[in-house]
């Protein structure tokens, strides 16, 4: 007995300061000593003004809501479907740091944001995350049909279906790429169009970049990959695989992607390699990526008050406003 209950202690994968996993399945993570802490909706911030409040969206999924300050009672304004990054272990919708980047966010983009709370890897298999952000796209995009029923009043009032964007930071940018390639072989509610992406620093594995297999993010996928998706051969994580559909397939028309030059997590080289690919494939949509000097792996996230951020995330506004 002593035995077996050493083997279930064994640690297999220690992410230090992040979270640690063990042999039976277990995930121990670090929040307390991350300092992530969640905080609930506000009225009001008093930074931005912007209103948050939190909804049930299946029984599974949950998700903080975020409206701009004066909004006019019939103004239609885009609609951001953020997801959070993580390493699709770690994270939540709301948490002080999610939180405080959604607010500064919907302030300047001046858009409705839905913040989604999906379940968590390895305790849950990635096609149950997948299956859970697919969920709450759909939600979203219910909301353009006459006949749904207990509609949220931010959306139906306030919701600008046409002009539906999805984001991600990290684990949240690879489960965008996920959510984009569905996009192009199956159809929202109503027939609803994604316009836009963005993906911040995400999490993808590209073969031709230089030592991917020594990687950080490599480890960390073959920590969580279903038994059946080992290595950088997964269409869930790598955007070339032959196995995946072709992403000429994109379901949107317009996608936008940065890095970090200093991105220690997310090799710079994925994003310039995954926005080749996209060009190659014959996509008809329009891309545009940026690399920012000095920065590191979703700086903007991390600070959103420091220059830089703030300069990105008008060029994220940018992207969002544009008609």
């Amino acid at each position: 007995m002593a035995t077996s209950d050493n083997n279930n202690n064994e640690v297999v994968f220690d992410f230090q300061p992040y979270y640690r996993v063990y042999k039976d399945g277990r995930v121990e993570r670090f929040y307390e000593q991350l300092g992530a802490v969640e905080v609930p909706p506000s009225l009001e911030d008093p930074a931005t003004g912007v209103s948050s409040k939190d909804v049930n969206i299946t029984h599974h999924v949950s998700a903080r809501l975020y409206l701009p300050k004066n909004t006019a009672p019939d103004q239609k304004l885009p609609i951001l479907v953020y997801y959070h990054g993580g390493g699709l272990v770690l994270g939540s919708a709301f948490f002080k740091a999610e939180h405080g980047y959604l607010n500064h966010l919907v302030s300047e983009s001046n858009c409705i944001a839905i913040s989604v709370n999906y379940r968590l890897a390895p305790e849950h298999d990635l096609s149950t995350l997948y299956q859970d952000c697919w969920d709450a796209l759909q939600w979203v995009a219910s909301h353009v049909v006459a006949t749904t029923v207990n509609k949220e009043p931010w959306i139906e009032n306030h919701g600008a279906l046409n002009r539906l964007f999805v984001a991600g930071d990290s684990a949240g940018g690879n489960i965008v790429f996920n959510m984009v390639m569905r996009a192009g072989r199956e159809s929202l509610i109503g027939d609803v169009k994604l316009v836009g992406a963005i993906l911040s620093c995400p999490f993808l594995l590209i073969p031709a970049t230089e030592n991917i297999e020594h990687s950080l993010s490599y480890k960390i996928w073959n920590i969580i990959c279903p038994p059946s998706e080992p290595g950088i051969d997964s269409p869930m994580v790598n955007p070339v695989s032959e196995k995946g559909p072709s992403l000429s397939m994109i379901g949107c028309s317009r996608i936008f992607v940065f890095t970090g030059e200093k991105d220690e997590l997310v090799p710079k080289e994925i994003g310039t390699k995954f926005v080749e690919a996209v060009k190659k494939s014959g996509w008809k949509g329009e891309i545009e990526f940026i690399e920012v000097k000095g920065e590191g792996h979703c700086f903007q996230y991390v600070n959103p008050e420091t220059e830089k951020a703030k300069d990105l995330i008008k060029r994220m506004a940018s992207f969002i406003q544009r008609k």
